[in-house]
């Protein structure tokens, strides 16, 4: 089952069973609404945001990011990064270089620490899409990425929360960039499985309910500009889209 946050004409914020799909209808326990006249909303609202890097080994090659760690490497996004489906994603200014990734993230149901890898799947409520835009003019800069990943907006996410059991085994995962397919990969190609992620980054840190483990890209990250479209796809998810525009 696939589930979304979204905002009602009235202004009220609920949550309803949706594929993910434009020419779908969005249900709840009372109504049914058109996805057009709703603002659909991000799929949770996470205390942080704990993001791999270099999750796949094409893109620690063409990062330059160096031989598999023996552990996840992890950064963190703020909640003021994250955005919607259909929101815009707002360039900052005076920088050169703004990249789209395609990651999908695991979105923790559960309040959990120290989870061992095989109860892991105990505290995944689902996985959604997103896009770990990222500012490369203060990436090449920083230490710890601050200004080049946790800037306002930097992470599209959605559409919806898929359950695990509608995601398949091996799930593909791409990226369109107006139009045009630029990333693309299947789970099977993650260094880490979604349950080492959970359990590793839990170690030392408390995972809330809504939180998010964005899994890391693949091969392929370019430059954003503004009018772009971007949308990333995850098999099982849906497509998370996102124009793009000058702050």
């Amino acid at each position: 089952m696939s589930h979304v946050r979204f905002r009602d004409p009235t202004g009220l914020v609920r949550m309803g069973d949706w594929s993910g799909e434009e020419d779908e209808e969005i249900t709840t326990s009372t109504k049914v609404y058109d996805p057009a006249a709703v603002e659909i909303l991000p799929p949770s609202e996470p205390t942080k945001v704990i993001c791999q890097a270099g999750g796949y080994i094409d893109h620690r090659e063409e990062s330059g990011l160096g031989d598999v760690p023996d552990r996840p490497e992890l950064f963190l996004k703020t909640p003021n990064c994250v955005i919607g489906h259909n929101d815009t994603i707002e360039l900052p200014p005076d920088r050169d270089t703004i990249e789209f990734e395609a990651e999908f993230a695991i979105v923790i149901g559960e309040q959990c620490r120290g989870v061992a890898t095989d109860e892991a799947m105990e505290y995944i409520a689902g996985f959604t899409c997103v896009n770990d835009i990222s500012n490369r003019d203060d990436q090449s800069d920083e230490r710890n990425w601050v200004r080049g990943k946790a800037f306002d907006g930097s992470l599209p996410a959605g559409p919806v929360v898929a359950t695990p059991d509608e995601v398949p085994e091996n799930a593909r995962l791409t990226l369109r960039h107006n139009g045009t397919l630029k990333q693309e990969t299947t789970t099977e190609h993650m260094i880490f499985s979604a349950e080492e992620l959970v359990s590793e980054t839990s170690e030392l840190i408390t995972l809330e309910p809504g939180d998010l483990i964005a899994t890391g890209t693949p091969y392929g990250p370019d430059g954003l500009s503004a009018g772009d479209v971007v949308e990333v796809e995850f098999e099982g998810v849906g497509t998370l889209r996102n124009e793009v525009t000058e702050r």
